[in-house]
């Protein structure tokens, strides 16, 4: 179909618009990321989208560390980024860029804002500027510095960059308009003093730009033509433009704002989180628990899941919220195919077979995959002593229950009908041991049809089983009652973390960090890339099997 129709979000419509009328002939977008924290699920959007962006309008796409702020920026987070963005799918190639690269053209900028009379050298205290910008309904009154001359200022400039002044002393800023309706526009600070050292250009520097004045050069500087950022940047768009205006920037790059991703119940927070690491609430910014990219990773999810997720969540220009539960449907839906679906008993107890043969040992075939022939087969051997589940096993079981209990009988996956025919308990009343018989005729894939049970259930071979240490996560915040407590502290789940001693199939004896696999009835788990170790494995439960999400329908 010739005039098949191609759905658009709001961006792609405005940067179709500026290259049919010549404003860009090439799209260039970039991810400017400060490096102080960890990323989140939210950044992947942004990333996907720079990125997306780049790719569909055959452009490019840098990589661009925003770390004018030496207070809290280290090369730790530097590296976790680059490992966060590479892992997502975004190849930024030869362009990874610092704005610290850019501090001497930062400066040269400010000097020229200067000699234009646009800025100027400010005494007042970070207090006093505050009191002198005026509210969102009075304007502003002008600094008593701000008609110093130009020789003035640029003398001062110079000295506040030799390290004659202390921090906060002075400050340059932009003279624009201390009467403008958007607080951005008046008079802003550009530049401070900050005897710091700074994790790329070390002490070099005691003056730092700030954010608002370094993204826009950044942008210049690096050719992006679209500058996409989150809306909480809209009212600084002026701002954004006066800089790349006054600097006479040939072809200023243009800043289009999108809406945030919010998730239901989560702590993207990075100051939240730290407190969460520094407390030991949780095991450090990659614990799966949290929804830092590192954190997902860890857990298990995938590149292409969060790719479908952030294309489900759309881009738009209204603030909303997502559930968690669509995040979960994506990774379930990414992993059913592509993974084998394999046998683990999470809280074992041991099943006899009276009348198996003592020391008999048949290796049973098994589909990986029934979904997909290509994942193939496996052996797995069956003999007396087995594992199963807990509660596949009850004393006096209520209706519809058709699991194991005394006179019942059930199919073992890939095996034989059992039937239970008496167990055994431990002082404490608890099961220990189920006793049951076999019939040798109804072995899987023999053709029996002779009779049916209502019941399948999984189990482990007792002496080739693997043992491992399995982590069931749940929601780190208590959803009952939401993130936060009114004096600012988080409700913590108490369950968001599980531990159990389980018992493996021994096909999975010889996983690796980040293999997974669907335990069947039990949901998808990933090898711990941190903890698990070849002769103590550790898995992390990544999702349950069962879903109340349920896509919308297209209307």
């Amino acid at each position: 179909m010739e005039n098949e129709v191609v759905s658009k979000n709001f961006i792609e419509t405005e940067i179709d618009k500026d290259l049919a009328e010549g404003v860009y002939d090439t799209v260039h977008t970039r991810f400017p990321p400060e490096p102080n924290g960890y990323l989140h699920i939210g950044h992947a959007k942004s990333i996907l989208l720079n990125y997306g962006l780049a790719k569909k309008y055959g452009g490019k796409f840098n990589l661009r560390f925003d770390d004018t702020n030496p207070t809290k920026e280290k090369t730790e987070f530097v590296e976790a980024i680059k490992a966060d963005v590479k892992w997502l799918g975004a190849e930024w190639d030869d362009r990874l860029f610092f704005a610290s690269n850019y501090f001497q053209q930062m400066y040269e900028a400010a000097v020229k804002l200067i000699k234009k009379g646009k800025a100027y050298v400010c005494d007042l205290s970070a207090e006093q500027i505050r009191e002198y910008r005026g509210t969102l309904t009075e304007p502003g009154k002008n600094s008593p510095y701000r008609d110093r001359s130009v020789e003035e200022n640029l003398q001062l400039f110079e000295d506040m960059k030799n390290g004659k002044f202390a921090d906060g002393e002075k400050v340059l800023r932009a003279k624009i308009d201390m009467a403008s309706s958007n607080m951005n526009m008046r008079d802003p600070v550009i530049y401070r003093v900050a005897h710091m050292t700074h994790h790329n250009t070390g002490d070099a520097w005691c003056i730092y730009p700030m954010y608002d004045f370094a993204h826009p050069i950044e942008d210049a500087i690096e050719g992006i033509t679209h500058s996409i950022c989150t809306l909480e940047f809209e009212d600084h768009r002026p701002l954004y433009d006066w800089v790349v205006r006054e600097l006479e920037y040939p072809q200023p790059p243009r800043q289009i704002e999108f809406a945030k991703l919010y998730l239901t119940n989560v702590v993207t927070g990075k100051r939240y989180i730290k407190k969460l690491v520094e407390e030991g609430v949780v095991d450090g910014w990659d614990d799966p628990r949290l929804v830092s990219i590192a954190a997902l990773r860890r857990r298990g999810f995938t590149p292409e899941s969060i790719q479908k997720f952030v294309e489900l969540c759309g881009v738009a220009k209204g603030q909303s919220s997502v559930d968690y539960a669509m995040l979960e449907y994506c990774i379930r839906e990414d992993l059913k195919m592509k993974r084998s679906r394999m046998m683990a008993v999470l809280d074992p107890i041991k099943l006899v077979i009276d009348n198996y043969p003592e020391g008999e040992v048949e290796y049973l075939d098994a589909a990986n995959n029934l979904e997909n022939e290509e994942l193939g087969s496996r052996k797995i051997p069956f003999c007396k002593e087995l594992y199963i589940e807990r509660d596949d096993f009850m004393e006096e079981p209520p209706k519809k229950y058709f699991r194991l209990f005394p006179g019942n009988e059930v199919r073992l996956m890939h095996a034989y009908f059992v039937k239970c025919v008496s167990f055994e308990k431990d002082e404490n009343g608890n099961v220990t041991v189920v006793h049951c018989t076999y019939d040798p005729e109804t072995k899987a894939g023999s053709g029996f049809t002779g009779r049916k049970v209502k019941g399948t259930i999984h189990w482990v071979p007792a002496p080739y089983a693997v043992d491992a240490e399995v982590r069931l996560y749940e929601n780190l915040i208590d959803e009952e009652k939401g993130v936060y407590n009114e004096d600012g502290s988080m409700n913590i789940n108490p369950n968001s973390l599980t531990v159990v001693q389980a018992k493996l199939e021994p096909a999975l004896k010889d996983v690796k960090a980040y293999d997974s696999f669907q335990f069947v009835r039990n949901g998808f788990f990933c090898v711990d890339a941190k903890d698990s170790k070849e002769d103590a494995l550790v898995f992390n439960r990544i999702v349950s099997l069962k879903s109340s999400f349920k896509l919308p329908k297209a209307e």
